[in-house]
């Protein structure tokens, strides 16, 4: 009855005389705690005809996401700190419009979500939660398990896929939204913030519940020999680099074989290729597995590897991957990049397997959110 999504009231009424007849009967019978209970009850019902939801959103922005390595060798866009403080007010925006009032923020080195809160103007409750920064992935990931803890029922993230493969390490069962400023964005959706900020909101209250509007994604799994195991949301590529180096992936020629959960022809990035070859949605429950060939391959397509570049590819043979079926990488020295980064290295005797599984997260998708709330009447002021 009391809990963190709120109380709905199917008929939009409450009885103020059977209620008066309730409260007497408790207060006669000294029944202080179901009284305080009863209390707590018409509270919630008073918030929800305001539309003011009591429940919490995370929010999460990575000062560095849109400014690596790939600026030097493509036209990638850059995302300006100040731009991202410029979404996340909207972000705020959107979320007050929705009932929310409750804002838990992962403290960065640029300050950008604690920058926002304090220009923004309007009904927010912030906090800041207390995680050590690094200003490395780890900062997010830590950062997630913060929120989590703290009651989030939502968490927007700011970044490309990087950065939500990250949040997603320790997400479990919250609903996540993540927002494109990153470089190759083919997980996060590009969506202006005061509708994200609607839709979170809409989301975390429970106003809208229907099950297409909070998809579970697959994922790629990456299990090393070490013991040790990776999550991917996009793509895994084997490189010949021996090294980590500045991580992102941005000459395809180092690439020997792509695993692709995602693979649309209007993504940038490793996944576009795919998308060349056999398309494959967010949605669907299949992923693919390709091997390229640089020097004298059958077949050959364009793909937009990175931003201003429509690049030749070519590749001998692609296998459907399906759920549960790992295929083994025994090949050295590797590495490993996850969603356009490198991560894992594999040394002499070294072996990884790379698995399709379909306990990805559970990701808000804005547009049939707002498409939802829209058929629910939520908009709607009187």
């Amino acid at each position: 009855m009391f809990s963190r999504q709120g109380v709905r009231n199917s008929s939009g009424s409450f009885d103020s005389e059977f209620s008066w007849f309730v409260l007497c009967h408790l207060l006669n019978e000294g029944l202080y705690r179901q009284f305080i209970l009863l209390s707590c009850f018409i509270l919630q019902i008073i918030l929800i005809r305001k539309r003011i939801v009591l429940v919490s959103v995370g929010i999460i922005a990575n000062p560095s996401s849109g400014k690596d390595i790939r600026r030097l060798v493509s036209q990638s866009r850059v995302v300006t700190n100040q731009e991202k403080i410029n979404i996340l007010k909207r972000i705020y925006a959107g979320l007050v419009a929705s009932g929310v009032r409750n804002v838990l923020l992962m403290p960065d080195y640029g300050r950008l979500a604690i920058t926002a809160a304090e220009e923004f103007e309007g009904p927010l409750s912030f906090k800041s939660l207390e995680v050590f920064i690094r200003n490395k992935e780890e900062d997010t990931v830590d950062s997630v398990k913060k929120l989590v803890d703290a009651g989030a029922d939502a968490i927007i993230v700011l970044g490309g896929d990087g950065t939500s493969r990250a949040a997603c390490k320790n997400i479990g069962e919250i609903p996540l939204l993540p927002i494109s400023t990153g470089t190759n964005n083919v997980f996060p959706y590009m969506i202006e913030g005061t509708l994200a900020g609607l839709a979170t909101g809409f989301i975390a209250s429970g106003q809208v519940t229907d099950k297409e509007c909070i998809p579970r994604y697959q994922a790629l799994s990456v299990e090393h020999s070490d013991g040790s195991s990776e999550i991917s949301l996009v793509d895994v590529a084997i490189s010949s680099e021996h090294y980590v180096g500045a991580r992102a992936i941005w000459d395809i020629s180092t690439v020997s074989d792509l695993f692709l959960s995602i693979a649309e022809p209007y993504s940038i990035g490793l996944s576009a290729i795919g998308g060349a070859i056999h398309p494959v949605g967010r949605e669907e429950t299949t992923a693919l597995h390709l091997k390229l060939n640089h020097s004298n391959p059958r077949h050959r397509v364009m793909a937009p590897v990175i931003p201003g570049h429509v690049q030749n590819v070519g590749y001998d043979d692609f296998t459907i991957m399906t759920v549960g079926h790992p295929i083994t990488i025994d090949s050295y020295p590797r590495t490993i990049a996850l969603d356009g980064e490198r991560a894992l290295v594999l040394r002499e005797g070294d072996s990884a397997t790379v698995t399709l599984v379909s306990e990805g997260p559970w990701t808000i998708d804005p547009y049939k959110t707002l498409r939802a709330a829209a058929s629910k009447k939520l908009f709607n002021l009187q």
